[in-house]
């Protein structure tokens, strides 16, 4: 393993300027000191306070909405009689308490915290505010602005065409968690130059200590885990600005946002099997949700590269624009949904969501579970080193 180990440091030094990869390898230099989007008892207590707080009627079916999960949060599932037909008040609660099901009280309580952050005005949160220059002052490696009622983060390493790096990895999760919490309607994410996102990048498996595989994959295995639940629990509406070629993790992510527009060139890949890992992003449960289980399986297992109008024709895609026009197009669209009511917004999105959460959650623990057995595997060593062996002599 170490020789193994030696070997692939050296090709890695190799193909360095090469990024387009999607090496979904244990990443290295992690920090595991941010938690997860889960709500605790003190967010949920902090919630009922600030809805004590909220001015506007929300109506019936939010107040019906905020009963039901407050009771699941704090008894579980629904557990006394129903009541008659003509107890109508009572009969509306119980009913959607009982249409909550086997809901976890963990669940419970995040979606509770969540339909209550998007019902309140937030305070501003600590990134800039329509300009995106000053952003570079807090982030490195993307640059988030909010202007007009949208956050937009931008992922801004073109000359390495957008791979993501740990620290990029990190800064994503900080803005997610910023943009869940300020006054924009949308949040939009796409990258900078030609490229959308070219997946992982190399400098991020170059620094491995001899006998550090092992630690290495438990910690990317946890960060890969954290940065996936970030796009699960987002609370608004979120859209994928897709301006060029995609590849790896910034793909099978894109099941999980609202709405994904996409310029002609772009090209969707995912090549696992090539590189011996497997699916994740939910991407083993989303992609064959999406695009029907023999498509998936033509992506996900054998690596087929799709261009943006069989992405959209699969339905990975919303809609594919002209390059030309692309940038005008879409975000002329996009200034219209921002002005579109948040509260009404980030409802409906919840009601389109919320029953799948749990169980988006649990896949993507089972996908990070598989890939560090995929990590540590003699296959995965001899197939990046084969990826990286051809790609040295290119």
């Amino acid at each position: 393993m170490e020789r193994k180990q030696m070997m692939l440091k050296r090709l890695l030094r190799s193909v360095m300027r090469s990024t387009e990869c999607a090496l979904h390898f244990p990443l290295v230099q992690l920090h595991t000191t941010k938690p997860g989007m889960q709500a605790s008892q003190q967010d949920f207590e902090k919630a009922q306070d600030r809805l004590k707080l909220l001015k506007i009627d929300p109506g019936n079916e939010v107040k019906l909405k905020l009963y039901a999960l407050f009771k699941q949060a704090n008894q579980g599932p629904c557990n006394t009689p129903k009541p008659g037909m003509l107890d109508f008040v009572n009969k509306a609660k119980w009913d959607a308490w009982n249409s909550l099901g086997s809901l976890t009280q963990e669940s419970a309580r995040q979606q509770y915290v969540d339909l209550v952050s998007s019902l309140m005005p937030s305070e501003p949160s600590s990134h800039v505010k329509e300009n995106s220059s000053d952003s570079k002052s807090v982030y490195e490696t993307i640059e988030v602005s909010t202007k007009d009622n949208i956050t937009k983060i931008v992922l801004n390493r073109p000359k390495l065409k957008n791979a993501i790096s740990v620290k990029m990895y990190e800064e994503i999760i900080t803005a997610l968690e910023e943009a869940a919490k300020d006054d924009s309607v949308i949040t939009v994410l796409t990258g900078s130059g030609d490229y959308y996102c070219s997946g992982n990048d190399l400098n991020n498996f170059a620094n491995v200590s001899a006998g550090g595989i092992k630690e290495m994959a438990e910690n990317g295995a946890k960060l890969l885990e954290n940065f996936v639940n970030h796009f699960i629990d987002f609370p608004k509406p979120l859209i994928a600005v897709v301006n060029g070629p995609a590849v790896g993790i910034s793909v099978t992510v894109l099941g999980l946002f609202d709405v994904v527009y996409s310029t002609d060139r772009a090209t969707f890949h995912t090549p696992f099997s090539t590189l011996g890992q497997s699916p994740e992003g939910c991407s083993s449960y989303v992609f064959p949700k999406i695009m029907g289980l023999a498509k998936a399986t033509e992506m996900l297992l054998f690596n087929k590269k799709l261009t943006a109008e069989e992405a959209c024709s699969v339905g990975l895609v919303t809609e594919v624009f002209p390059d030309k026009t692309f940038q005008k197009e879409v975000w002329a669209r996009l200034n219209n949904y921002a002005n579109l009511p948040p509260n009404s917004l980030a409802i409906s999105k919840q009601l389109l969501r919320s029953m799948e959460k749990e169980k988006l959650h649990e896949v993507n623990s089972q996908e990070c579970e598989c890939l560090k057995e995929r990590w540590l595997s003699d296959e995965c060593m001899n197939a990046v080193m084969s990826f990286l062996t051809k790609k040295s002599k290119l």
